[in-house]
């Protein structure tokens, strides 16, 4: 083997890894059978998010068409869909995270490809340079805080209410054992 060419396979390793848990960053690497299972299969998680992005793209496409806007005008279609996607993904990220064990490629399909592509920071960016170029400064700064206050706001009353209707689930679910056990 020439000189160096040992290195060069530890760094192809190396940025293998790397990528493999940009791909699916729950994945830890330590763990050798989930190692094995993202460096074996990696096309199925790209596949997900591919397929999740264009179902998402499409549906913001969809609101967009809706409630169309001038750059003038307050964006409204834009801050609907980063609103209601930041509810969904409190949502989902609850149930898979904390109520289910889902499919591995759940998480990758729905958060990162449908919800990842139905929101949208850069609609928002654009929204905002066309009100600033309008001379909207103030539209422009209320559409920013309403956007940052409407997402986070989202994200923590869908995470909540989740925890909440799984709890009462189990309650219930637990009170009817309780009753037909003898």
């Amino acid at each position: 083997m020439p000189d160096g060419a040992p290195e060069r396979s530890r760094q192809t390793g190396r940025r293998r890894a790397r990528l493999d848990g940009v791909v699916d960053p729950d994945v830890d690497l330590h763990d050798a059978a989930q190692a094995a299972e993202i460096r074996s299969r990696p096309w199925g998680v790209l596949a997900a998010i591919a397929i999740g992005g264009v179902i998402g793209s499409e549906a913001r496409y969809g609101v967009g068409e809706l409630v169309p806007h001038s750059g003038r005008q307050f964006p409204w279609a834009t801050l609907v869909i980063n609103a209601s996607g930041s509810l969904l993904i409190g949502a989902l990220m609850v149930l898979i995270f904390e109520l289910t064990a889902p499919h591995r490629l759940a998480r990758p399909f729905l958060g990162v490809g449908v919800l990842g592509g139905y929101t949208t920071f850069s609609t928002f960016a654009v929204d905002v340079q066309r009100l600033l170029l309008a001379h909207r400064a103030a539209t422009a700064l209320e559409y920013v805080l309403a956007t940052v206050v409407a997402c986070l706001a989202a994200v923590w009353l869908a995470a909540g209410t989740t925890r909440l209707a799984a709890r009462a689930v189990t309650n219930t679910r637990m009170r009817r054992s309780q009753r037909s056990s003898p």
